[in-house]
């Protein structure tokens, strides 16, 4: 495994979490970790922990066996038709952009390319993603594992169809924003009401992490949790009540379909 070279096209946020996981486990040498990014800056950055930049897109797939395109949907197009005319069958293109199939990345690259598609979180950053991945072949079962592996450094990784890489977006790609979201108002909220916002924040911060703990430990279904905290005339109940009244679930639902919808529109 040693002699396997990464590369990375886009240097922003997810790209940095994903090479801290690969330096920290020790997939492949630091030495055999290239990036390329249009930012000067960031390409210093890279440099300074011992990375080698590579001097554009081309390069990069010329020195590298896994290519992960770690660049916005929107600029894809032109970073895959460069690419054109330089991927082989001994490459792993990994694509962590929302909306992209692995059969644009395929006809775009006039090549039936070995592709994982792969869609992260954030969280990544502190070593507490959540990615959905999807296997398309001929990718391997060793190519994948290696891949697969990567994401298990930074967080929790699961494999998932490749038909439903836009249905996962606002599951665990987009849901940190709502989660955010939640949390501004609970805090701004409390602050209104003479509630230090610092204590609220890390009131409801924990209240999050106990919460998903109680939803991946005990077994029990979120209804059943929900009614454990909902006592019959209490002020939980309440809540949860005018939040059915205005209908929140409804709200939800609207938003996460039109974050779906807006990833088939990417891909198009």
């Amino acid at each position: 495994m040693n002699g396997i070279r990464i590369g990375f096209i886009g240097g922003g946020n997810m790209a940095t979490a994903i090479i801290q996981g690969i330096i920290l486990k020790q997939f492949v040498p630091k030495e055999n970790l290239y990036v390329f990014d249009v930012s000067e800056e960031r390409c210093k950055y890279f440099q300074e922990q011992g990375i080698t930049i590579a001097k554009n897109s081309v390069d990069l797939a010329d020195h590298c066996d896994y290519i992960f395109l770690a660049v916005k949907p929107q600029v894809i197009e032109s970073v895959l038709t460069e690419l054109k005319g330089h991927i082989d069958d001994h490459h792993v293109v990994i694509s962590i952009a929302a909306g992209i199939s692995d059969t644009y990345i395929k006809a775009t690259l006039d090549f039936d390319c070995k592709v994982v598609l792969v869609m992260p979180n954030t969280p990544l950053l502190i070593g507490c993603g959540a990615s959905a991945l999807a296997k398309i072949p001929p990718v391997t079962d060793t190519e994948f594992q290696l891949v697969f592996d990567i994401f298990s450094s930074v967080g929790k990784a699961v494999v998932i169809p490749k038909e439903k890489m836009n249905e996962i977006i606002p599951v665990n790609g987009s849901s940190p924003a709502f989660i955010y979201l939640l949390a501004k108002i609970v805090a701004d909220y409390a602050d209104s009401l003479g509630i230090d916002r610092e204590t609220a924040n890390t009131l409801f911060c924990q209240t999050l992490i106990g919460s998903a703990q109680m939803m991946l430990q005990s077994g029990k279904s979120q209804d059943e949790l929900i009614r454990m905290v909902c006592s019959p005339g209490g002020t939980t109940l309440k809540l949860v009540d005018t939040l059915y009244e205005k209908d929140w679930k409804g709200i939800l639902e609207e938003a996460m379909k039109r974050c779906i919808d807006r990833a088939y529109e990417l891909g198009k």
